[in-house]
This record gives C-alpha cells, sequence and structure tokens, in this order.
C-alpha cells in the first residue's frame, strides 16, 4: 500500500526457509480470526453510514484526543495527508467531524468530533468493548496484563504508538 508510513524502514533480507513453528502457525490464525470478528459488528455500523475501517480510526482517535491536529492524526495513523483526506473531508461534509483553527497558531488545524460523530464513535467503541470484556472476563487480572503486554509486542515490537503532541 502507498498510504502506508511504515515506522520502521524496510531492511533488505535473505528469505527464510526455516519451517514455521505449528504453535506460531495457530497464534497467526486465531489473530486473523480474532481481528475478523472484533472489526465485523462495527464494520456493519460503519456499511450503514457508508463508511470504512478509515473512517472508524480517524473519529476514534480524534474521538479521544479532542482538538487533535492533523499532523498529529496522521503520526498516529502513520498514513499519508492525502489519504487521509478523503476520508476526512467525507466525515467533515457529514457532519461527524469539524474542524477548527488553533487559538495560537491559526494555521493549525484542530479536529473535534461533532456530537453526531461522537455518538457513532461511542456506539462503534461500545460494540467492540463488548467483545473484549467478554474475552478479558475469562482471564485472570493477572493474564489480562500479559494480554495487554502481548498486543503491545506484537504491535511494532512493543514501541507505543506515537503520543500526539500538546496543543496551545
Amino acid at each position: 500500500m502507498t498510504d502506508v508510513i511504515s515506522r520502521t524502514p524496510a531492511v533488505p533480507r535473505e528469505a527464510d526457509t526455516t519451517p514455521c513453528p505449528e504453535h506460531l502457525l495457530v497464534l497467526s490464525e486465531r489473530l486473523f480470526f480474532a481481528y475478523r470478528d472484533f472489526v465485523a459488528d462495527a464494520d456493519a455500523i460503519l456499511a450503514h453510514h457508508g463508511f470504512g475501517r478509515a473512517h472508524h480510526r480517524v473519529l476514534h482517535f480524534v474521538g479521544r484526543n479532542p482538538g487533535l491536529t492533523v499532523a498529529d492524526l496522521l503520526t498516529i495513523l502513520g498514513i499519508t495527508k492525502q489519504s487521509l483526506g478523503r476520508v476526512l473531508r467525507e466525515l467533515i461534509d457529514q457532519g461527524f467531524v469539524t474542524v477548527r483553527e488553533g487559538e495560537a497558531d491559526r494555521r493549525q488545524r484542530l479536529l473535534f468530533t461533532t456530537p453526531k460523530g461522537s455518538a457513532l464513535a461511542g456506539e462503534l467503541a461500545s460494540v467492540q468493548a463488548q467483545r473484549l470484556q467478554r474475552a478479558l472476563d475469562a482471564v485472570s487480572p493477572e493474564g489480562q496484563d500479559a494480554v495487554m503486554r502481548f498486543l503491545a509486542a506484537v504491535a511494532d515490537g512493543g514501541r507505543p504508538a506515537p503520543a500526539p503532541s500538546r496543543r496551545s
């Protein structure tokens, strides 16, 4: 995909022909199926609005970080400005997101969800939270901590996602 900005540079390497251990193949399959099911309910809600997963990600991060700059959103999502442009325009045009200029720097574009956008983001979060809670209920508190560490480690080698910069 040309619109994805990799956090780690691709390093050419020789193909590894070593067979993958069975337990890692099974784990990979479980991750594929978990992701498929995790996004399925939200996908159905988004489809009703003519939206996709990119719209969901924008609504999620803008809703969680009111006043997020476009530049910070690009960093969080790891995509190009061009890729974000269409999705953001649709959310703005349909009244889910609003843009305000920064108080200290009028060139800044600060993003906010509208009440309509907050409601949709909340609905999407709710269906996914229910699925996550059912899964976490089957795990001890120590196991829940391990799940969080595991997912962080899978996501870009455990490095945290970039945090939005402070806005004035």
